[in-house]
């Protein structure tokens, strides 16, 4: 998996995020920048801190399971991206509350980057290759930047949210599940060379 892989992989695991933050701007009377940047830090932080631990379980038993490796990083992506795509088609409506406090962020963080967690299995399984580096140190950059683009995406989408409702919010987390089966679906075709 290169740079260009891992940006698009970090804007599809960024969606939840966004619709998260979304509704989080929806409930705000003004969003002010301040709470932009509390809702992208702690959802961009868990976002790369999940994967990452991902990655620690992962490696711990990738060499048993390199065989069927492209597989499982196949099927993991695929379940994550399935159910946003699920997400966003279903009739509930999600609520979300203006509070910005320690406990309802904390919660909220790790309920949007739990399908990171299986990103950085995926991670321990199908190397990423964005410098010449270690696995270790490229797997830091790709969660840095997974990070960084969650912070980003989710600080827009207080902004969005606030101003313009909930109207991008299933959009883009359809958007999000699409890439993650489509970046698995890459995986998969070259693993049998097709690619």
């Amino acid at each position: 998996m290169g740079l260009i892989e891992v940006i698009i992989l970090a804007v599809g695991l960024a969606m939840d995020a966004f619709a998260v933050s979304v509704c989080k701007g929806l409930a705000m009377k003004k969003a002010t920048f301040k709470n932009a940047l509390i809702c992208g830090i702690w959802f961009g932080g868990f976002q790369g801190l999940m994967p990452f631990i991902g990655y620690l379980l992962g490696s711990s038993f990738a060499e048993y399971i390199n065989v069927i490796s492209s597989w499982i990083a196949f099927a993991l992506l695929c379940l994550i991206g399935g159910n946003m795509i699920r997400e966003a088609l279903s009739k509930d409506e999600e609520t979300a509350s203006a509070d910005l406090d320690i406990k309802t962020m904390l919660i909220m963080a790790i309920a949007t980057s739990i399908d990171a967690l299986a990103v950085g299995i995926a991670f321990a399984c199908e190397k990423i290759n964005i410098l010449a580096v270690s696995d270790i140190v490229n797997t830091l950059i790709g969660v840095g930047i997974i990070g960084i683009i969650t912070c980003i995406i989710s600080c827009f989408g207080v902004k969005i949210g606030n101003v313009f409702g909930s109207k991008f919010k299933s959009k883009a987390e359809f958007c999000g599940g699409l890439i993650l089966i489509l970046i698995g679906v890459k995986i998969l075709l070259e693993y049998f060379g097709v690619l």
